[in-house]
C-alpha cells in the first residue's frame, strides 16, 4: 500500500517550489523518500493508539511553513546538513533523546530495535520485508528488502551504496547488490517484473525528469547485470511499504537473519572489519570525537 502524499505540504516542507526547482532531481527523490518515512512513522503512531488520523487543516490549524529565504538561511552556521543521517538530527516529530546503552556485543537485532528504530526507518523496512516473504520472494530479497534503508541512520545521500558497504561483509553477496542498486532501479519502470514508475514521481519530479548521469549509468549496467532481479525486487517491495496501519515485528526474519547474517562473536563495530568503525558511529552517535 502506498499511502497518498499531500504534494503541497510536501513542497512546502522543503521551502516551496522555488526551493524545489533548484534541487537535483536526485535530492528531490532523497526527500520525498525522507518525507514519506516520515510521515509513516507519525501514522503509525496514530493509527496504533487508536486515535484518527486528522489533518492540520481538517483541525483548523494551519502549519506554517518555511519560505526559501528561512531555509537558505539557515545553511550558515547551521551544524548539519540537510543529508545527514536521522539518527544524528533531530525534528518536531521525533527529537534527540538519550540513547539506551548498546550491549557488550551488539547483534544485528540490537541495533534494529536501539538505534534503527530511533532513526525512523524500522517500520518502513519491516513493512518492505514483510511483503517480501508474503510474495515469495527469496531469503537473499527478503534480507536486502530488511536492510535496504537502515544506513540513513548515518547517511541519507547514496543511502544505497552506504548500506551495501555497511552489510556487505555479514551478508550474501546478492543481498548486497539489492541493496546497492535499488536506489538507481526505482526510476525506471519494469512492468514486466511488477514495477511501475508511480504517478507519485510524475507529480513531484515533472514528466521530463532525468536522473543524474550517474544515475542513469548505474541503471543501464545492472539492468544487463545477472543480478539485476535482486534490486528490481527490493524497489518492488520498497514502493508499497508503507502503510500505517500494518502492525510488523522483527519476529518472521530471525531464521533468515541467523542463516543469512555473520554476526560476529566480538560484536558489530568490535570486530575490526573494514567496516565495524559504521557500526560504532550507529552505536556511539553521541561521541564527541
Amino acid at each position: 500500500m502506498l499511502f497518498d502524499i499531500d504534494r503541497r505540504a510536501f513542497i512546502a516542507s522543503l521551502g516551496g517550489a522555488a526551493a524545489v526547482n533548484l534541487m537535483s532531481h536526485e535530492a528531490r527523490a532523497d526527500a520525498l523518500e525522507e518525507y514519506s518515512i516520515r510521515k509513516l512513522d507519525e501514522d503509525v503512531a496514530s493509527a496504533q493508539s487508536g486515535q484518527a488520523r486528522t489533518s492540520s487543516a481538517a483541525a483548523g490549524q494551519a502549519e506554517k511553513f518555511p519560505t526559501m529565504a528561512d531555509i537558505e538561511a539557515r545553511i550558515d552556521g547551521s551544524p548539519t546538513r540537510r543529508g545527514v543521517g536521522n539518527l544524528f538530527v533531530g525534528s518536531s516529530t521525533r527529537p534527540i533523546t538519550r540513547l539506551e546503552p548498546m550491549p557488550k556485543r551488539p547483534t544485528l537485532t540490537d541495533f534494529f530495535e536501539k538505534r534503527f528504530k530511533v532513526a525512523g526507518s524500522y517500520n518502513h523496512v519491516l513493512q518492505s520485508a514483510t511483503r517480501a516473504l508474503k510474495t515469495g520472494m527469496t531469503e537473499e530479497v527478503i534480507l536486502a528488502c530488511l536492510l535496504h534503508d537502515v544506513a540513513q541512520a548515518i547517511m541519507r545521500v547514496d543511502h544505497g551504496w552506504w548500506g551495501a558497504q555497511l552489510f556487505e561483509p555479514y551478508i550474501p553477496e546478492k543481498s548486497a547488490f539489492g541493496i546497492r542498486y535499488h536506489q538507481a532501479l526505482r526510476f525506471y519502470a519494469d512492468e514486466a517484473n511488477g514495477y511501475e514508475y508511480p504517478d507519485l514521481y510524475r507529480r513531484t519530479f515533472g514528466v521530463d525528469y532525468t536522473p543524474e548521469p550517474y544515475i542513469e549509468d548505474t541503471y543501464k549496467m545492472v539492468r544487463k547485470h545477472k543480478w539485476y532481479i535482486e534490486p528490481r525486487m527490493v524497489t518492488v517491495n520498497d514502493l508499497y511499504a508503507f502503510d500505517p496501519n500494518a502492525i510488523v515485528t522483527m519476529d518472521p526474519f530471525v531464521d533468515i537473519i541467523g542463516r543469512h547474517f555473520k554476526q560476529p562473536k566480538e560484536g558489530l563495530g568490535f570486530d575490526n572489519s573494514p567496516v565495524a568503525h559504521m557500526w560504532r558511529s550507529i552505536a556511539f552517535p553521541d561521541h564527541p570525537l
